[in-house]
């Protein structure tokens, strides 16, 4: 949710300021703006529009606006409407002070009150914490921001400009990610690393309570109580290619493709197939740590939380460890019991969900051993926890997570398998195990060729109003992984059952204008299933199937089948989640949605 970008240096900052925009546009917003100052009139131009960065890009394309050093914003809204009022950047001090600002500020009406006779022009919080900036403003901003943040009470990630410091910029974060991107005579600043790849890998990420002084050829780094903080400069792993579409139609359907090759990245060297275990040196705990652990607890949010699921019939079949799955927005308000004895795994792509951060911190507080399941290299979530794994999707730039939630399942596959190992899973069928795990690449490329055919059926069902998703066991959490996806993109309604529950009220809803989407795949509640699905033939709905490559049942039950390869029945969330990401993908497409940027959404959660 809202994006920052910011540059201090040599180049004309304008078109820097605009690709930096439409490379966060991934994560969700509803408006944009520029500021920038002239070095001539020294003062801040300020451009602000309502939509989409294009629509920026056209209104500043005739201003003639030039300078060296600026900052521009995304914003989706939360204190206020969609208007260009609200839009960020927003100015104090008659426009010589500017400020954009992520997070939300929980005190704004107490800072208001500060304030005193100031007048606002929007309904933000972060103009109330511009002008608050500007109030305790001397001649020095560094100082200035300190002490306005002293007072502030809530999350942010903010850059500051002033138009009587045409030489620095002031960044600080709590809560909310900032980046500085390192370059030869200019400095970069952004609220995550996209928008800095085209230009420089070199990052230094802030901690919460720094504030840092940036400058075009010098940073400096101090905590609120001006104790100066040695930061290390960091090299991203991921190249600008990655980032790119590659010649798909979406980021989304790239994504999807990526599948294959970024399972293989997950896995590729974590395993021992001699001893039919994995290893995954990140967990930092030793064997007998390990084996005290009783208990474990998967904290996430949305796509996350279902990959959690999964994980979690895995853990508990092969470790024989009691899981829960907590959705982190609950965790700390339901007082969790958590002892010496419990694992808890922090599952986020992003690694900055901030409900999943302050789960970790309440988990960390009650003395559970803490580790993180993240995609971003650098991630809040990575550095706060003491351990854990990278899934190594590289870049999702779709709003919409698929190749994340697939890395997510093999990391706690292979968790799964190396406590198992350590309980009761024998060397033999930790070995069967792995090589059913190396046949999986391939068997999501033998799906990824049957788009055609999942098109078409796409297309048939892309005029209905209402979806059921079912499954059972390792199936249950992929219905309901294909369900949001379903909401996500096409705003389709969509609901998740497992298939012994539509009798217990959902089969009400049953008719011929209600399909459903049903996983029958081959395993032990196969037998199960088609009782579940002879049920909703009874009631006339359209049925949807994934079934087995080779069985021929399922088309009599259906009226439709998408067909996958067969693979052990804990490994089949991995392959039965990719039919359904294509066919919410090719119903959107047929609704003419933006499939990459869905509306309301944002691909990094970082408010409550």
């Amino acid at each position: 949710m809202c994006g920052i970008i910011g540059y201090i240096g040599e180049k004309e900052v304008l078109p820097v300021l605009l690709k930096g925009l439409r490379r966060l546009e991934y994560r969700g917003y509803d408006s944009a703006g520029v500021a920038i100052l002239d070095e001539q009139t020294h003062k801040i131009n300020r451009v602000r529009a309502v939509g989409k960065v294009d629509i920026l890009a056209e209104k500043v394309k005739d201003m003639n606006i030039s300078g060296h050093i600026g900052i521009a914003h995304t914003r989706w809204a939360t204190h206020g409407g969609v208007t260009e009022e609200n839009a960020h950047p927003h100015v104090a001090m008659n426009g010589k002070l500017v400020l954009v600002h992520n997070g939300i500020i929980e005190n704004y009406r107490e800072l208001k009150e500060k304030l005193g006779n100031v007048i606002l022009e929007s309904q933000t919080d972060s103009e109330i914490f511009a002008n608050l900036i500007g109030l305790k403003y001397d001649g020095n901003l560094k100082k200035a921001v300190v002490e306005a943040l002293k007072l502030v009470r809530g999350t942010y990630g903010i850059v500051v400009m002033h138009a009587d410091h045409p030489d620095e910029m002031v960044a600080a974060r709590l809560g909310s990610p900032i980046v500085i991107g390192v370059g030869d005579g200019e400095q970069y600043v952004a609220s995550d690393a996209t928008p800095i790849l085209p230009y420089t890998k070199k990052v230094i990420f802030l901690e919460d309570g720094e504030v840092a002084v940036i400058k075009k050829d010098s940073m400096e780094t101090t905590d609120l109580f001006d104790q100066l903080v040695t930061k290390h400069v960091e090299e991203i792993e991921w190249n600008d290619e990655q980032a790119e579409k590659q010649g798909f139609d979406h980021f989304m359907l790239k994504e999807i493709f990526d599948q294959p090759q970024v399972f293989q990245d997950a896995i590729r060297g974590r395993y021992n197939l001699a001893e039919g275990t994995a290893y995954l040196g990140g967990l930092n705990m030793t064997i007998d740590e390990m084996r005290s652990v009783n208990r474990i607890i998967l904290i996430a949010c949305g796509t996350a939380s279902y990959a959690a699921l999964a994980g979690k019939y895995a853990i508990e079949r092969l470790a024989g460890i009691p899981v829960d799955v907590d959705i982190a927005s609950e965790f700390r308000y339901r007082d969790p019991i958590i002892d010496e004895h419990t694992l808890v795994f922090a599952i986020s792509q992003s690694g900055e969900t901030l409900d999943t951060l302050a789960a970790v911190r309440e988990a960390k507080r009650k003395g559970a051993f803490v580790r993180g399941i993240v995609n971003v290299i650098g991630s809040t979530i990575a550095r706060e926890t003491d351990g854990g794994s990278y899934i190594h999707a590289g870049p999702e730039l779709a709003v919409a997570s698929t190749k994340a939630y697939t890395n997510m399942v093999a990391i706690l596959l292979l968790y799964a398998l190396e406590f198992g190992r350590l309980k009761r899973v024998s060397p033999a069928t930790g070995q069967r195990l792995l090589y059913a795990l190396r046949e999986i690449p391939g068997k999501m490329q033998m799906i990824l060729e049957r788009k055609d055919e999942i098109k078409r059926i796409a297309e048939k069902y892309a005029h209905y109003t209402d979806f059921f998703y079912i499954g059972r066991g390792s199936n249950f959490p992929v219905a309901l992984e294909g369900s949001i996806k379903l909401k996500e993109i096409t705003y389709i309604h969509s609901e998740a059952y497992p298939g012994g529950e539509l009798k217990h009220g959902p089969l009400a809803l049953l008719s011929p204008e209600f399909p459903v989407m049903a996983i029958m795949t081959k395993d032990q509640l196969y037998d199960k299933m088609r009782s579940n699905i002879e049920e909703i033939r009874a009631r006339k709905s359209p049925i949807v199937l994934i079934a087995t490559d080779g069985d021929a049942g399922a088309k009599e039950l259906s009226d439709d089948v998408m067909y996958v390869p067969d693979t052990m029945e804990l490994l089949q969330p991995l392959l039965n989640t990719i039919p359904l990401q294509l066919f919410a993908y090719y119903t959107a497409v047929a609704l003419g949605k933006d499939v990459d940027r869905p509306r309301n959404l944002a691909k990094s959660v970082t408010v409550e």
